[in-house]
């Protein structure tokens, strides 16, 4: 292993924060935390395997209970997740679904209020 797993959190934490917006929390657990709904839920579990393994590192007799091909492939598979996400594109669909909200409501609002002109006869 050339890496510690310490240090592969923190650029998987770097990735967390280009990537996703997460600016808050110190390290990889708190950044992991504060994402959140915004990873899948495999994503969380790899997470949790990297969290835990970096728990078991600092101490030198736990440290041999790490399953290495576990956390490599967690690492790997968090990875790849986050270099495949475009936070311009995250940013456009966040905005559009936002808009698409708000055009929902106005034209339920529109149709509820000349639904209740009809009923009444006003129209």
């Amino acid at each position: 292993m050339d890496h510690s797993i310490a240090h592969q959190a923190d650029h998987l934490s770097e990735l967390l924060h280009s990537r996703l917006g997460v600016r808050s929390g110190h390290g990889f657990a708190a950044k992991l935390a504060k994402a959140g709904r915004r990873l899948p839920r495999w994503a969380r579990r790899d997470g949790a395997v990297i969290v835990a393994a970096m728990a078991l590192e600092t101490h030198p007799k736990l440290a041999r209970q790490i399953d290495h091909t576990r956390v490599e492939r967690a690492v790997a598979n968090l990875s790849r997740h986050l270099g495949a996400v475009d936070p311009v594109q995250r940013r456009k669909t966040k905005i559009l679904d936002l808009i698409a909200a708000i055009a929902f409501v106005v034209f339920v609002t529109i149709g509820l209020v000349l639904g209740t002109m009809i009923w009444r006869g006003l129209i």
